[in-house]
């Protein structure tokens, strides 16, 4: 499975947690069957949750600071802070770099968000890595 592929899933896991709160195994295991994953992948893609939930309390604030003055992360639609949360920890915790985290990100964005998802989540990473001083 490709890089990008690997991505789009992990978002949807992201994504699905955060509707519903959790993911147990099983319904972990029934999604990478669905989508016929080798275990080389499933063990990639789990490694990113469990890296991302270890890290949320970073990865969330990481989000909310660089959030203009007049919102909370609590108005980010679920899918746009799914690919938040996914962004800044492939930025920030497997040093993958920015420019190609962000561009499939916003892609993610402009396929799955609101007509604004792409813009936003563009303009969130942007302050992101210039805090984080990413080269």
């Amino acid at each position: 499975m490709e890089k990008s592929a690997k991505r789009e899933l992990t978002f949807k896991i992201l994504y699905s947690i955060q509707i519903n709160k959790e993911m147990n195994e099983e319904e972990l295991q029934a999604l990478f069957e669905e989508n016929n994953l080798k275990e080389k992948d499933k063990e990639s893609i789990e490694k990113d949750i469990n890296g991302i939930n270890e890290n949320i309390n970073d990865i969330t604030e990481n989000i909310s600071k660089n959030l203009k003055d007049n919102w909370t992360i609590d108005r980010i639609s679920k899918i746009d802070k799914a690919l938040l949360m996914l962004a800044i920890y492939e930025i920030k915790y497997k040093n993958i770099p920015f420019k190609v985290v962000i561009n499939e990100v916003v892609e993610l964005a402009k396929k799955y968000g609101e007509d604004t998802s792409a813009s936003f989540i563009n303009g969130v990473l942007a302050n992101v890595v210039k805090e984080l001083d990413v080269k």
